[in-house]
């Protein structure tokens, strides 16, 4: 199993161009099923978690095809006809938001039978609120021995959802169904996130009617049919207040580019509090840090557009070293801090009470062996081995594959001193 190892104490210099929004992609990947026609998405990043996915569709009876082009990297993926309605546990569980192919499939053939998504490193995430959307729409549900049984035989209809609490997943599944719903649906309480819109807008370009995707009541007018399109997905704003946050620990300016600023407005707040020297541009922002320490922050994850749970992990890792007493709340996800106990083995000072850090600066943290327990945590461990004295290695980094485009590459390029542990124990530069 591979590592990466990290000596700290370089300063980074330079420019990191973002990737596409992993979260983004996958969603509009599963969009392929609703229509015969190919879409062409640009701007793909290569990820362990779009590989999963696309091994499922390809089951399921689309074609995809990958390039790699001057302008950047591209899928193509047509589904002619669907071929099989049955997604296994086999492929769901590799990744949870495989289980929104249910709704595209059930929107275009009438039934679908998919392996629920089991359990959650990071909470419990149930799935009832997607399966309560889809019965609104008409469908009818059976759950048996771990699979979801879906039937619509005369198609979904459309109608009111009204979400209890906001629901990124679901809401994006919800849309993903009620596309080629008879009548109109509107829902109620929907995530904000931006990459509902992105997903709107491409269903938009696919000839799908919705409108105020991005606001709390999205409205959708059913259509008969879908045809293919071609669409750029969106920058990965965790991606961008990732190295935002690496730039902030290990000090120095970086450039980071192919992306928004105002993505991550509610991070950029919270940096310049601690000291951090942020400025917006057109393709991007510059994090610059030149020494002084950093000041402690209380901060609370909140759904888009507040701090964002998957920003959480990083920033707990920059508050190590600040002056003070830093504060955070998880409010988001259950059994989030899980990175608390691999960040003391660096020398850190958390003390976690339920949904609660406090985390007291310390003058350095020294290198040690840690192991990533999720995506975000494993990457925390990362930014703070880029400023902890000696040698960090981070074990199971499988987690990072699933959501990071050549990271090591990235922060290699900005003077990072950072490689990779094969797994038969040869390091690679």
């Amino acid at each position: 199993m591979d590592r990466i190892a990290i000596t700290g104490g370089a300063r980074l210099q330079g420019e990191i161009p973002i990737s596409g929004a992993k979260n983004s992609a996958i969603k509009l990947m599963a969009a392929s099923l609703l229509t015969d026609e190919p879409l062409r998405l640009t701007n793909m990043p290569r990820l362990a978690d779009t590989r999963f996915l696309g091994k499922l569709l390809q089951r399921l009876g689309t074609e995809v095809v990958e390039s790699e082009l001057e302008s950047g990297s591209e899928t193509l993926l047509t589904t002619r006809e669907i071929v099989s309605g049955f997604a296994p546990y086999d492929l769901v569980r590799q990744m949870r938001a495989s289980f929104n192919v249910l709704g595209p499939l059930l929107a275009r053939s009438g039934q679908a039978k998919v392996s629920l998504p089991g359990g959650c490193t990071i909470g419990a995430r149930p799935v009832d609120l997607h399966l309560k959307a889809l019965e609104a729409l008409g469908a009818r549900i059976d759950l048996h021995e771990g699979y979801v049984y879906a039937q619509a035989p005369r198609g979904l209809k459309g109608g009111e959802i009204d979400f209890p609490f906001v629901s990124v997943g679901a809401t994006e599944h919800a849309l993903l169904a009620a596309v080629l719903a008879d009548g109109d649906t509107v829902m109620t309480n929907a995530a904000q996130e931006p990459e509902i819109v992105d997903l709107a807008e491409c269903l938009n370009k696919m000839g799908a009617k919705i409108t105020g995707a991005g606001t709390s009541t999205i409205r959708i007018q059913g259509a008969t049919s879908l045809s293919g399109a071609t669409h750029a997905v969106l920058p990965d704003r965790i991606e961008t207040g990732t190295y935002a946050l690496a730039a902030a620990m290990a000090g120095g300016e970086v450039r980071l580019t192919r992306t928004r600023s105002d993505f991550i407005a509610a991070l950029i707040d919270k940096l310049v509090e601690a000291g951090v020297e942020v400025t917006a541009h057109n393709d991007g922002l510059t994090v610059k840090r030149n020494g002084g320490r950093l000041r402690a922050v209380e901060l609370e994850t909140d759904p888009y557009p507040g701090f964002a749970t998957d920003l959480q992990a990083q920033f707990m890792a920059l508050m190590t070293l600040a002056e003070g007493e830093s504060i955070i709340r998880e409010t988001i996800f259950e059994n989030r801090f899980m990175h608390a106990p691999e960040l003391r083995r660096l020398g850190a000072d958390i003390t976690v009470h339920g949904g609660e850090a406090r985390v007291r600066g310390v003058e350095a943290l020294e290198g040690a062996q840690v192991m990533a327990t999720d995506l975000r945590a494993s990457v925390s461990l990362v930014i703070a081995g880029l400023a902890a004295r000696g040698e960090t290695v981070v074990n199971r980094v499988y987690h990072l594959d699933r959501g990071f485009e050549r990271l090591e590459e990235k922060l290699s390029a900005c003077g990072a001193q950072i490689r990779r542990i094969q797994g038969d124990g040869e390091a690679e530069d």
